[in-house]
């Protein structure tokens, strides 16, 4: 008495889903080629040309504590920050004592946005570049 199954399973793939599949893979890719711009212009220095040097740091630093506090360096010591209303003129005496008209803003990680807005603002409103600086 024969008491094995008749139905068999059978394992097959079938081929015709499997190249549908690698056509239409195929075609994706071929138009994502075309569509990627492999020409962004880069502006390299040339062999010959030394890199530029910066032979005056920015000098005028406005530096944000964690408690939203204020303190332009150089000459304000960490010690005694101040409010927002009262580094204005140090800030402005600061820029103009170092040559350039450039700022340099650091925060602390837990300041909030608002208060280095203030500064971004500020600067940019006496036509100042900001620089800001932070860790990577």
């Amino acid at each position: 008495m024969d008491l094995g199954s008749r139905n068999k399973i059978r394992v097959e793939g079938g081929m015709a889903s499997m190249t549908d599949l690698v056509f239409l893979l195929l075609i994706f890719f071929i138009i994502m080629s075309l569509m990627s711009n492999n020409q962004t212009p880069l502006d390299l220095p040339k062999p010959e040309e030394a890199p530029p040097t910066d032979t005056n740091p920015v000098q005028a630093s406005v530096l944000i504590t964690e408690d939203n506090k204020y303190v332009v360096m150089p000459g304000g010591s960490l010690d005694n920050p101040m409010e927002f209303e009262e580094i204005k003129e140090l800030a402005a005496q600061a820029v103009l004592n170092s040559g350039e008209l450039k700022l340099k803003v650091a925060g602390h990680k837990d300041a909030k946005y608002e208060a280095v807005f203030r500064v971004l603002a500020f600067a940019q409103v006496n036509e100042w570049d900001p620089i800001i600086a932070y860790k990577k």
